[in-house]
């Protein structure tokens, strides 16, 4: 028996007959529930040019697409699951070589646009690719959910369950065989969309890999919403650009090791330990030290927001190190993608402020509207069940503290029990940002990544970030990349993943 269970696991394993497309404009004529619109056209190779706001935020494939298109079939509709919906979607066929599987990819923000640069870089690959804009046009912010409470159902699931349902039929229909992998990939919002749809359609992917998701997404964004707070009840507390800068560098001499002094990053932020109070101003005020009442900012920020009544943190701040990804929430002005969560999605107030933000009433208030649509608790049983691999990443120097993940990834853990690393894992990427940028390395490959864990190719397992002209192990959670103490710095050949030291 168990040679017959090898043998049928070497066979689903073995790489897949690229296949070619009959009559793309065909497709047109295809019948698809609650589509408008729908187009097929066959575009020829390098006709496709990327339009503005292309991009999700990050790459997919940890590089730009630089080469010219390959021919595709490229398919659009607009959805209409409700009287008041309109979501746009496309999917993207390779007419000659595709490889049998499926990209789904992931929004940024509030979306609003299709996330083009990272379909082109999935087909560029082989793959079919699916896109939608989350069921509205221009992601300035969420205005567009005002009185409109079915556009938020698109929003938070059913744009993207509705594409994948419809791409997966286009692709079945146009290849005359069901994609034989089907891949979640995004960062942020997509990151978030990624959760969604592993617990709640845990059928429609077989891997998801979900960059930073801010979840719960209600809580996430009181946090980014909390220093800015506290500056409103007190200006003092305001930090210049020279004291941030000032603390950025009183963290890293306190706990930057080889790699992170050398190019400005903490490699290990869960085992920072710093105190602000270590660069209080001695007597009087200046540039390089901070006030007394800038040192209790600090901690609070590092602290995170908490419930007035019990002092339970409702979310935790960012880490050490991050401090140079601080400025669009400690700059004395509300934060939009976070407040307008509360003031269109959750409350419907257009004269909601975040300044005034009542912490004993909002943050709960938005939280039980919201949770049954967008916060995704941790039970992946499911999901997991069918095989399905969930790939977790975030960065050192994300607004969103590590810790506060890997707490998650403990979470689901808990839930999968025996062998839960079989279906859930993590990597926490030093010194990278939100996404991607910042100081540490930051471009690495999720298609190869999901699609090697997913198909369990021997040697293909993900090794190295790269990006700044320097490489670094990609390790792991809870591993951390560990200086061997001899070799270039900037050669991730001079590193190795081994368990952080307290």
């Amino acid at each position: 028996m168990r040679r017959l269970f090898a043998l049928i696991a070497a066979l689903w394993a073995m790489p897949v007959a690229a296949q070619d497309m009959g009559d793309c404009a065909a497709l047109a004529a295809v019948a698809l529930p609650d589509a408008a619109g729908l187009t097929a056209q066959p575009v020829d190779p390098g006709a496709f040019a990327l339009p503005p706001r292309a991009s999700s935020g990050m790459s997919i494939t940890g590089e730009l697409p630089s080469a010219p298109n390959p021919g595709f079939c490229r398919i659009r509709a607009t959805l209409k699951p409700s009287a008041v919906s309109a979501i746009r979607v496309e999917v993207w066929l390779p007419l000659r070589g595709w490889n049998g599987k499926m990209i789904g990819v992931g929004n940024f923000g509030w979306g609003g646009d299709l996330p083009f640069a990272n379909m082109l870089a999935g087909l560029a690959r082989g793959y079919a690719v699916a896109g939608n804009d989350t069921g509205h046009e221009g992601g300035e912010g969420g205005e567009f959910l005002l009185g409109k409470p079915e556009v938020l159902v698109d929003y938070a699931w059913r744009a993207n369950h509705l594409m994948t349902v419809m791409a997966k039929d286009l692709i079945t229909r146009a290849y005359g065989a069901r994609p034989k992998r089907s891949y979640w990939i995004g960062c942020s919002l997509g990151g978030l969309q990624g959760l969604i749809e592993a617990r709640r359609f845990p059928q429609d992917y077989d891997g998801v890999v979900a960059g930073a998701p801010p979840n719960p997404l209600t809580l996430f964004n009181a946090a980014q919403l909390w220093p800015n707070w506290l500056i409103a009840q007190d200006p003092r507390r305001a930090l210049p650009p020279q004291k941030l800068a000032a603390l950025h560098g009183a963290v890293l001499r306190a706990c930057a090791k080889e790699a992170g002094a050398l190019y400005g990053y903490v490699e290990d932020p869960a085992h920072c330990a710093f105190d602000p109070a270590a660069i209080a101003c001695a007597k009087t005020d200046g540039a390089d030290c901070l006030a007394a009442r800038q040192v209790d900012f600090v901690r609070m920020v590092y602290r995170g927001p908490v419930e007035p009544k019990t002092g339970k943190v409702i979310f935790p701040g960012p880490a050490r190190g991050s401090e140079m990804e601080w400025s669009p929430f400690i700059n004395g002005r509300e934060f939009i993608n976070a407040a307008d969560l509360f003031r269109y999605a959750a409350f419907q107030d257009p004269s909601w402020r975040a300044s005034t933000m009542v912490w004993a009433r909002d943050v709960m208030a938005a939280s039980d509207r919201l949770a049954p649509l967008i916060h995704v608790d941790d039970d992946f049983t499911a999901f997991a069940a069918r095989g399905g691999r969930l790939l977790l990443y975030v960065g050192g120097n994300d607004y969103h503290n590590p810790a506060e993940l890997a707490d998650y990834l403990h979470r689901i853990h808990a839930r999968l029990g025996e062998k839960a690393d079989h279906y859930a894992r993590m990597f926490v990427i030093p010194g990278m940002g939100h996404c991607a940028g910042s100081d540490g390395c930051d471009a690495w490959d999720k298609v190869d990544a999901i699609d090697a864990w997913v198909d369990r190719k021997a040697g293909r397992a993900p090794r190295e970030v790269g990006g700044h002209g320097r490489t670094q192990p990609l390790c792991y959670y809870p591993d951390v990349p560990t200086y061997r103490g001899a070799g270039d710095p900037a050669l991730a050949a001079s590193y190795q993943c081994a368990a952080p030291k307290n």
